[in-house]
């Protein structure tokens, strides 16, 4: 961590390869001190990727790109850290999305060619796979050298890639593919351009449909095949992981620990009002997520007495199994999928930004007490 950019003495991020990784994400530019609390407490041996953020959400918070890059940084060198970390540009949708994050010094580029997806490729007829894949045919050249064969895998499950399942990936991923290395191409011009070393995650999460053994193969092998620097891939796995909720689906237990937002320690009054406000603008800012909440499934904070409930129906509890009125607790994720219309708002921004200031201790130690946990799960499963 000894270079330095040009521009400024903050530490340059690295590229990281292969070794295991975890991105925070710092939404509010005040968060990676308790970010970096959590590292040093896990020692989990997994590295850290301090700046990170989608254009999506820094286009919803109003923050560029150098902001992320700038306030990441300079909080984890203020926090004493002085490991490298890597940069994450994340769901990358465009060129111009690949320009403006690598113009500062990001080194993680994770790709979301989401929508060039067929969503409705699973639920096709073998007919209509085939009339689909006619229609494409002269896009993806790859089908026949994947036909006919099998693939063993170490955990004894064997991946058979029939002439259906390779017209169906073709269908479901084959335009997104195209575009995917179209961008891996452009970013691999613009870091060679600018002397700078690069890696590429490709994110196929945030569709509808889960991605098949086989599809997750072939998308793989044609990245590499592609001369993508890909150290990543980020499939839709079965059940759902939405925003708000660590994991929906098929689990014997489910722990919930989203305890990072002060204000319910500190201004209960002001997070009821933030509550109504995220509920105003729930139905508006769940259009770009994938979501199973309402404004049905928690009482809104006028018909919740106590403090305890309402930071636990809205903080803590994740449970889509109706409670007691008929309401279910999916409360968190109504606040979660808001976070960009609150902190831009113009009385709420500069109030929860006050109070994330003036309780530094607060903020860090829930945030630390967060991430230890993931961080402790992500090395037992190493």
């Amino acid at each position: 961590m000894s270079d330095q950019t040009e521009s400024s003495n903050l530490p340059k991020p690295v590229t990281l390869g292969l070794e295991p990784s975890f991105g925070f994400g710092d939404r509010t530019g005040l968060a990676t001190p308790g970010h970096v609390e959590s590292m040093k407490r896990s020692g989990s041996g997994i590295q850290a990727i301090y700046p990170q953020q989608s254009i999506r959400e820094m286009t919803r918070t109003n923050r560029t790109p150098q902001q992320v890059m700038d306030d990441a940084l300079q909080a984890m060198v203020d926090s004493g850290w002085s490991g490298p970390t890597g940069a994450d540009a994340d769901h990358l949708k465009t060129t111009e999305d690949v320009d403006v994050t690598a113009a500062v010094g990001f080194t993680f580029f994770t790709i979301d060619p989401s929508d060039y997806v067929d969503a409705q490729a699973d639920d096709y007829d073998e007919a209509t796979v085939r009339e689909k894949f006619a229609q494409i045919e002269g896009e993806v050249s790859w089908v026949d050298q994947y036909r006919g064969k099998s693939i063993g895998l170490d955990t004894g499950t064997e991946v058979v890639l029939s002439e259906e399942a390779c017209q169906r990936a073709a269908v479901k991923y084959g335009t997104a593919l195209n575009h995917a290395l179209m961008l891996a191409r452009h970013i691999e011009q613009v870091q060679t351009a600018a002397g700078n070393d690069h890696e590429i995650e490709l994110s196929v999460d945030e569709t509808e449909q889960p991605t098949t053994l086989a599809e997750h193969y072939i998308i793989a092998d044609q990245c590499l095949a592609g001369g993508m620097k890909l150290v990543s891939l980020a499939p839709r796995f079965i059940g759902d992981f939405e925003k708000g909720v660590d994991y929906k689906g098929d689990v014997e237990a489910l722990e919930t620990s989203l305890n990072d937002h002060v204000v319910a320690r500190h201004e209960e009054p002001l997070l009821r009002e933030l509550v109504d406000f995220s509920r105003s603008r729930y139905e508006t800012d769940r259009a770009t997520y994938h979501l199973s909440a309402t404004l049905d499934s928690a009482l809104p904070p006028s018909e919740i007495e106590s403090a305890v409930e309402l930071e636990k129906i809205y903080l803590e509890m994740w449970d889509d199994v109706p409670a007691g009125k008929g309401f279910t607790y999916l409360g968190r994720q109504i606040l979660h999928c808001t976070f960009g219309s609150v902190l831009t708002d113009e009385r709420y921004g500069p109030l929860v930004h006050d109070i994330l200031r003036q309780h530094p201790d607060t903020y860090r130690e829930v945030l630390a007490d967060h991430f230890v946990r993931h961080l402790d799960a992500l090395q037992s499963g190493m």
